[in-house]
C-alpha cells in the first residue's frame, strides 16, 4: 500500500513538474518566436493578388493580365453550400476551434510516432490562412510551431468570419485560379452562385492537392476526392442521402475555360497595359486595378469586323497562294495526329485551320479537329482556282483537285452555314475611329490579328498619307487667300530640285493632263499636278506651319514640292487626330483611349478631363472675358464657384470657314469623286479622302461627319506594291464603309452647321467668276466674306495654260448672292 501511494506521488510530481517543463517550455519557445511573428494588422488591410483588368467604356470584358487568376468576393457573396463544403472538407471544427484543432494535432504526433515520418496534419483553415500569407509551405517542425502561434494570434483579433473569407480568396485552386470565384470560372464557366452541388465538392476537394485532384487533368481521382467530400457533408448534416446520390452520380463536366472577352480589342489591351506599367510599375499586374477605356463595344466589334473582311477580300483578289502546310498523305485515317497538328495551329482573324483528306470531283473533305469533319462545297473554292473568273462556274472540266490535295493544311472561314476556303493575308491595315468634339478613340485595330503580330499599326506605324494629306495643303492655300474657285493650271510640272537629286516628272494616276482647274475640281478629282502647283504658290513654309496647327509631326514633313502629294510619314492615328480639326469645325483635340482608373474596390484613381469642343462655353467665356469685372456679393459666391469649375476648352487653331469650305470640298468627294463608293451608305453628311503613294504601296481613306473620324489603311509591312489599281478607293475605302455602315446605324445625319461669314454665289465652272444671269455652265460655291470674284464678261475666251495660279478676281460685296 505504502509502495502503491509512494508511486501515485511520485507520478503526480512528474506529471506536474512535465506539465511545468512544458509551460516554461512553451512560453520560452513563444518568447522565441513571437518577434518573429508579423503583425496581424495587415491582415486587416491585405491586398490580394489581383490582376488588371480592361474594360469597354460600358464595362465589357477586353482583357486581363496578370499570372494569377482571382475574383475577390465579400463572404456575403459566396454560396452556403460552398462553405459548408469547404468546412466538410478541410476543417469541421473551424467555429468550435480557437485557431489550433488539438485532436488533429495529436493524431499527427501519433502518426509521426508510428511511422517515424514527418507529414502535414492537423492544418485548420486559421492556420492555412497564416501559412498562405505569412509562412513557407515548407514541413518544418519550426515553421509548424510558427504556424500554430500566428493561427491564435489571428483568432484573437479577427473574426471567424473575416478570416473564412480570407480563406476562400486567398486559396489556391490549381489551373492558376486563386480562391472559389476565380475556380468557378476557369474550371466551369460560371460564377459561385451558378455552380451545382457536385461542382462545389469539386472545388472544395482541391486545396489538399491541386495538381494531383485537378479535374481536368485527372477527372477520375478528382471524382473520387469530390464524392469524399459529398459523403462528409452528408455526415455533418450539410446535405441530404438523396441530394448526396444524386451529386455523386453526376458525370463532371470541368474543362478549362478561358477569360470571358466581350471586347476583341487586344492592341488596345495593350496600350493599357504598357501605360498602366508606366504609371505603376509591376504592381500593376497584382493590385486589382480596372481600367475602364474609351471603346465603344459597337463600334469596336465593327472595325475587327470591317478590317478582316476587307483584308481577306484583297488577298482573294491576289489569288490563292496555296496550303499552309503540306502533309504526307499516307490515305490513312490518323485523327490523333491530326488533332495534334491543328492543335498546334492557332485560330487566327477567325480563320479556322483544317486538314483536307479527300478531293472529289467540285468538293473536298477537311478534318477540322475532335472527329469533326466537313464539306467544302465549289462554291468556298472556285475563288481560287487559277481560271476563277475566266470560266463559266458551271464548266465541267474545272476540279477542286487543281487547287486542293489530300494532306494539304489549309484555312476556312465560316461565313453563315458554309465553310470558304481562305488563307491567311499577308497584308496588312489598320482602322482608328476618334470622337471629334473631345477625342476620345471609340475604335481601334492595329493589324489582322494580335496573335500574328504584335506591331500595332495605328500608333506605331509611319506610312506615306499620299494624297489623303492633300486637304490640309488646301485648307493652307485658303488660309492664304485662296478659294475654293480659284483657277490652277493642270499641266505637266518639271521639278529641278538639288534635294531630290534628280529631276521629279510627277503625273497625275490617269496619266492625263486637265488644263485650268478649280480647286474644289483639284481635290474631288485628286489632281497631283494642281497640288504641287498650290503648294508652289503659298511656299513650302507656310504650308507646313499649317499643318502644324493641326498635330502633324514637323519632324517628318518633307521640306519640298514632294509633300502636296503625301510623301510625309505619319502615323494613322495622327492623320485621324489631324482630320478631326475638319469635322469639329477647326479645334484642336488630344486623342486618348482611358477613360477611368479604379482600384480593386471601384475608387477613380484617375479620371480623364480632355480639352473639349464647346462652342456655347466659348460663347460664354467670351462674352464674360468682355465685360468688365464686378465685385461680387458674398450670396453669389457659389455661383463664381461653379463657372470656375468649367470644362476645360480644345483651342481653336483653324478658322470656322475655312474648316467648313474643306468640309464641303471633302464631302463632294464622296458625292462625285474618288470616293463615290462610300454613296452606298446612304447619308449626306459624310465627307473624306482617298490617298494612294507611288507604286500603291499605302492605300487610305480618311473619312468623318459632325459626330466621327474614322482612318482607315491598308500596305506591306515590308513596304511594297499592293498591285494594279489596289488604290485608296479600292483597298482601304471598303474597311472605312463596313466599319461606318455598323458605327453611324440609328446614327442620325450630323451635318457640320455652316458658320457666319460665308456666301453662296453662281460661278462659271470654267473661269470660277461669277456667272452672268443666262450662263450654261454655272455652279453655286461658297466663298468667305469679301473674298467673292468679279463678274465674268460677256463673252469668255478660250482660257490661256497658264503656269501662274490665278487668284479669282474679287469684289467688295455688301448682301449675300445667289
Amino acid at each position: 500500500m505504502k509502495t502503491a501511494l509512494r508511486l501515485l506521488r511520485l507520478g503526480l510530481i512528474g506529471a506536474f513538474a512535465t506539465f511545468i517543463i512544458g509551460v516554461i517550455g512553451t512560453g520560452a519557445t513563444y518568447l522565441y518566436i513571437a518577434p518573429q511573428l508579423p503583425p496581424i494588422e495587415s491582415l486587416k488591410e491585405v491586398r490580394l493578388q489581383v490582376p488588371l483588368r480592361v474594360f469597354t467604356r460600358d464595362g465589357g470584358l477586353i482583357a486581363e493580365f496578370g499570372e494569377k487568376r482571382r475574383s475577390p468576393l465579400a463572404l456575403s457573396e459566396i454560396p452556403r453550400p460552398m462553405i459548408n463544403a469547404f468546412l466538410a472538407a478541410e476543417d469541421d471544427r473551424f467555429f468550435q476551434h480557437p485557431g489550433v484543432d488539438y485532436h488533429g494535432i495529436v493524431r499527427a504526433a501519433l502518426q509521426l510516432i508510428a511511422t517515424g515520418e514527418k507529414r502535414q496534419g492537423g492544418s485548420t483553415i486559421t492556420m492555412q490562412v497564416a501559412r498562405n500569407f505569412f509562412l513557407s509551405s515548407e514541413k518544418t517542425f519550426l515553421r509548424k510551431i510558427k504556424e500554430i502561434f500566428l493561427a491564435l494570434k489571428i483568432e484573437r483579433e479577427l473574426s471567424k468570419e473575416e478570416i473564412l473569407e480570407l480563406y476562400l480568396n486567398k486559396i489556391y485552386l490549381g489551373s492558376r485560379a486563386y480562391g472559389v470565384g476565380a475556380a468557378a470560372q476557369v474550371y466551369y464557366g460560371v460564377k459561385t452562385g451558378d455552380l451545382s452541388l457536385a461542382q462545389v465538392a469539386m472545388i472544395a476537394g482541391l486545396p489538399k492537392a491541386p495538381s494531383r485532384y485537378n479535374p481536368i487533368a485527372d477527372p477520375e481521382r478528382a471524382t473520387q476526392r469530390r464524392n469524399y467530400v459529398l459523403g462528409r457533408m452528408r455526415s455533418l448534416g450539410h446535405i441530404s442521402e438523396e441530394e448526396y446520390q444524386h451529386a455523386s452520380n453526376q458525370i463532371d463536366d470541368a474543362r478549362s475555360h478561358g477569360l470571358v472577352v466581350e471586347a476583341s480589342a487586344a492592341y488596345v489591351a495593350e496600350m493599357v497595359r504598357a501605360e498602366m506599367v508606366a504609371r505603376y510599375g509591376e504592381d500593376a499586374y497584382v493590385s486589382g486595378y480596372r481600367v475602364i477605356t474609351t471603346l465603344d463595344p459597337v463600334e469596336q466589334k465593327a472595325a475587327v469586323s470591317a478590317l478582316r473582311e476587307s483584308l481577306l477580300e484583297y488577298d482573294r483578289r491576289q489569288g490563292y497562294r496555296g496550303a499552309e502546310r503540306k502533309l504526307t498523305w499516307e490515305g490513312e485515317s490518323n485523327e490523333a495526329g491530326w488533332d495534334q497538328i491543328l492543335n498546334e495551329t492557332p485560330v487566327l482573324g477567325e480563320l479556322v485551320p483544317a486538314i483536307v483528306v479527300g478531293v472529289e470531283g467540285k468538293s473536298a473533305s477537311v478534318y477540322l479537329g475532335n472527329r469533326t469533319y466537313a464539306e467544302l462545297g465549289w462554291s468556298g473554292i472556285e475563288w481560287a482556282h487559277p481560271k476563277a473568273g475566266r470560266r463559266a462556274k458551271d464548266d465541267a472540266t474545272l476540279s477542286a483537285a487543281e487547287v486542293l490535295s489530300p494532306g494539304d493544311v489549309i484555312r476556312l472561314q465560316r461565313t453563315g452555314d458554309t465553310w470558304v476556303l481562305a488563307s491567311i493575308p499577308e497584308v496588312e491595315g489598320a482602322l482608328i475611329a476618334i470622337a471629334p468634339r473631345d477625342g476620345a478613340i471609340t475604335a481601334l485595330v492595329g493589324g489582322f490579328d494580335f496573335a500574328r503580330s504584335k506591331f500595332n499599326r495605328a500608333v506605331q506605324a509611319e506610312r506615306q498619307p499620299g494624297s489623303s494629306l492633300k486637304p490640309f495643303i488646301y485648307s493652307a492655300a485658303l488660309a492664304e487667300g485662296y478659294t475654293a474657285a480659284s483657277i490652277f493650271n493642270d499641266a505637266p510640272v518639271v521639278v529641278d530640285d538639288p534635294a531630290l537629286e534628280t529631276t521629279w516628272r510627277p503625273e497625275n494616276y490617269s496619266g492625263r493632263f486637265y488644263g485650268p482647274t478649280r480647286l474644289r475640281e483639284a481635290l474631288v478629282n485628286s489632281r497631283n499636278l494642281v497640288s504641287i502647283r498650290v503648294l508652289q504658290s503659298i511656299g513650302v513654309g507656310p504650308a507646313i506651319r499649317h499643318l502644324q496647327k493641326f498635330g502633324l509631326p514637323v519632324d517628318r514633313l518633307p521640306r519640298d514640292l514632294s509633300l502636296a502629294l503625301g510623301s510625309a510619314t505619319v502615323t494613322p492615328l495622327e492623320l485621324a487626330t489631324a482630320y478631326t480639326v475638319f469635322a469639329n469645325g477647326g479645334y484642336k483635340i488630344e486623342p486618348f483611349f482611358i477613360q477611368r482608373i479604379e482600384d480593386m474596390d471601384g475608387n477613380p484613381l484617375f479620371e480623364a478631363d480632355p480639352p473639349i469642343v464647346c462652342e456655347e462655353c466659348e460663347a460664354r467665356r467670351a462674352a464674360t472675358d468682355s465685360q468688365a469685372p464686378q465685385p461680387l456679393p458674398p450670396s453669389a459666391a457659389p455661383e463664381a464657384a461653379a463657372e470656375a469649375d468649367q470644362p476645360r476648352l480644345a483651342p481653336r487653331v483653324l478658322d470656322a470657314q475655312n474648316a467648313y469650305l474643306m468640309y464641303t470640298m471633302m464631302r463632294d468627294v464622296i458625292r462625285r469623286g474618288t470616293g463615290r463608293r462610300a454613296l452606298a451608305l446612304g447619308r449626306s453628311d459624310i465627307a473624306g479622302k482617298t490617298g494612294t503613294t507611288n507604286d500603291q504601296h499605302d492605300a487610305w481613306f480618311s473619312g468623318f461627319n459632325a459626330h466621327r473620324v474614322a482612318i482607315a489603311w491598308v500596305g506591306y509591312d515590308n513596304v511594297r506594291s499592293l498591285g494594279e489599281r489596289e488604290t485608296g478607293s479600292r483597298a482601304a475605302l471598303p474597311i472605312w464603309i463596313r466599319f461606318m455602315e455598323r458605327a453611324l446605324a440609328n446614327t442620325p445625319e450630323a451635318v457640320l452647321e455652316q458658320p457666319p461669314g460665308l456666301i453662296s454665289a453662281r460661278i462659271d465652272a470654267e473661269t470660277g467668276l461669277l456667272a452672268r444671269a443666262n450662263a450654261p455652265n454655272a455652279v453655286f460655291e461658297l466663298f468667305s466674306e469679301g473674298q467673292l470674284p468679279e463678274r465674268a464678261p460677256e463673252t469668255v475666251t478660250t482660257t490661256q495654260h497658264s503656269d501662274t495660279p490665278q487668284r479669282t478676281p474679287q469684289r467688295e460685296v455688301s448682301e449675300q448672292l445667289f
